[in-house]
This record gives structure tokens, C-alpha cells and sequence, in this order.
């Protein structure tokens, strides 16, 4: 069909400003057939109210459990040949869904089409949010080499794919988005275009950003499954292992005396710069677009983030491991 009808399924929490905005950007979208379906996660503000006199259908969830299980109540009352899912603090540009089903039109075998997020923050021009904007436009939705990786917040998957492969995971936390991708290219290929573009609301402190980062790595490091980890998420996370290293390397050489410090002291610098090495197109690409001043702002925050996310990750495999030897113990027990 040349206009198939695309139902825009939209998680939504509060941030009703956010909201609006995100709703306005659909309103110009250049495919004539759309369906707004703005799923209310139990609320305290008046979004559902917005979305309603925005001409958004309105389903509300029972309790507020997070997107996922808003994502796949949304995916129940859709009619739309596709469904394209986006988190509520996204504005897409006007093209986006046109040429998302221009793709899938174009490439049959696609069983979920990604989306990127611009460089640049939707509300928040904090010197944070702007950090955010350019890490994940470079970090988490990479366009610009190979990946595999894909996103819930800006998701494409016709409807008789997603009806074949079934609903989002609701059990996962951090890892719902590796997780679908996993299970759809077990009978389909998947594609990340950055046809498909969007400006997301980005946090507008660094604590936040940290806060954020380290329980997603935590969170990930725990709900884990083979297969998951995209492969060009590898440099990072020796990266991250890295500047986690030059910490007990930093305090070993405070301890070392003669000239066994002042080898041990350019240990740490040598584990920064090698973790920078792992990760110099983020670097370079902050510079390029923001010049000198905020490229130094950049990397400082980025090397915490890093570090954070790192840490958050070591938090989460040690739970993990601990949790599977209570599992083996009480297994050992029951059999006695």
C-alpha cells in the first residue's frame, strides 16, 4: 500500500510540556496516515488531558510500570500496519515516519527499523543536557558505522512482525531494546537509519546523567543474556575497564617509594589515555561541532560518565555472580 496507515505508539509519564512538543512534531509529519496513540502510565499531571485535545487516542495502564509494559499496551489497541514506537520527550523531525516506511517498504526482510537522536537537546540548553545530546547522538544511536544496536524510543516494526515475534519483555529493565533485537534477527534482519531523526529532552545536570548511567549499567550487568551486547559497544567497555583500573593504579603509586613511583605514576595517565584512544571519535566529534572550550567540558564529563557507567556495570556482574552462588547453594540444599 503506498500510505499505509503508521500507528505512533507514545509511552508517556508526566512532562506534559515535553509532551506537547513531542505531539506537535507528529502533527507535521509528511505521511498523511497516522494513528497517535499516547499510552498514560498512571500520571500525576494533565498529559493524557494534552494529548486528548491534541487528538491523541488515550490508553491508560492499570499501575505505572515503566514504558515497556506501556509500550505493549499501546501495541494491543493499535490498527496500524506499522507501529512505530517513541518515548514522549522526542520530537522527530518531519520526515521521519515517511521515510521510515519508505524503508521498510524498500528493504521487505527489515523486522525493526531504528532511528538516531540529533546532536542537539529539545528543551534543556544546559551545558549537561548539551554533553547528553552529543554523547548519545555518538553513543548510543551510531548511524555513522555498523551496528546492530537498536532503541524502543525511536522503533519501527510492522505490525505483523511485531505480532510474530511478540510483545516487548516486560521481566527486563535495562536491556528490553537488545533483547527485541535479539529476537527479531532470529527471522529478520534489522536497520538503523539516520533517516529517521529526533531531538530528545536531555537531563540538565551531570549528577543526574551519572545517576542514570550508573544504574542502567548496573541494571544491564544484571538482566544480561548471550547475544545482547552489540559489537561496537566492546571498545567502551574496555574503555570504562581501563579508567576503572587507573584508580587502584593511581593509589598503588602514592604507596611505591623511589624509582618503582615514578614508574607506577605514569601508569594512570597511560590507562586515561588509552581509554580516550578506545573512544577518540566522541572526542573529536565534540570538538568538530562545539569547538575547543566545550570539547574540554565534554571530555571531562564524558570520562565520568564512562567511569560511571563502568562502575556500574562491575556493581552489577559482582550481584550477578553473587546471586547465581546463593542460587547454586539453596539448589544444593533443596537436594540434601
Amino acid at each position: 500500500m503506498e500510505h499505509p496507515l503508521v500507528s505512533v505508539i507514545i509511552p508517556s509519564y508526566n512532562r506534559s510540556d515535553v509532551l506537547r512538543l513531542c505531539l506537535d512534531a507528529m502533527r507535521a509529519q509528511t505521511h498523511p496516515h497516522l494513528e497517535v496513540i499516547v499510552v498514560d502510565d498512571c500520571g500525576t499531571e494533565d498529559a493524557a488531558q494534552v494529548a486528548a485535545a491534541m487528538g491523541a487516542k488515550v490508553v491508560r495502564t492499570g499501575v505505572n510500570g515503566g514504558p515497556t509494559p506501556a509500550r505493549n499496551l499501546g501495541a494491543e489497541h493499535a490498527t496500524g500496519e506499522i507501529l512505530f514506537f517513541l518515548d514522549a520527550d522526542i520530537a522527530l523531525e518531519p520526515d521521519a515516519v515517511a521515510n521510515a516506511v519508505r524503508l521498510l517498504e524498500t528493504h521487505p526482510r527489515v523486522g525493526a527499523l531504528g532511528g538516531v537522536l540529533l546532536p542537539e537537546s529539545l528543551v534543556s540548553q544546559s551545558l549537561a543536557a548539551q554533553y547528553r545530546a552529543v554523547q548519545m547522538h555518538r553513543w548510543w544511536m551510531p548511524a555513522h558505522r555498523p551496528t546492530l544496536e537498536l532503541h524502543a524510543s525511536v522503533l519501527a516494526v510492522p505490525a505483523k512482525v511485531f505480532a510474530e515475534i511478540g510483545p516487548f519483555d516486560p521481566r527486563l529493565r535495562e536491556t528490553v531494546s537488545s533483547d527485541y533485537r535479539v529476537r527479531v534477527t532470529r527471522s529478520y534482519e534489522v536497520k538503523l537509519s539516520d533517516a529517521i531523526r529526533g531531538r530528545k529532552d536531555h537531563d540538565a545536570t551531570v549528577p543526574t546523567i551519572l545517576r542514570k548511567v550508573f544504574r542502567r549499567a548496573r541494571l544491564s550487568a544484571l538482566d544480561w543474556r548471550e547475544g545482547e551486547t552489540p559489537g561496537d559497544s566492546v571498545p567502551r567497555a574496555v574503555g570504562g575497564v581501563l579508567l576503572l583500573a587507573a584508580v587502584p593504579a593511581f593509589a598503588l603509586s602514592r604507596v611505591l617509594g623511589g624509582r618503582r613511583r615514578r614508574a607506577a605514576a605514569l601508569v594512570p595517565p597511560a590507562l586515561v589515555a588509552t581509554a580516550m584512544a578506545m573512544d577518540a571519535g566522541t572526542y573529536r566529534f565534540a570538538f568538530d561541532r562545539r569547538g575547543p572550550a566545550f570539547g574540554l567540558y565534554f571530555s571531562g564529563v564524558h570520562l565520568a560518565v564512562t567511569f560511571t557507567g563502568a562502575l556500574g556495570g562491575a556493581v552489577g556482574v559482582t550481584q550477578r555472580l553473587a546471586l547465581a552462588r546463593l542460587e547454586k547453594l539453596a539448589r544444593l540444599a533443596a537436594q540434601d
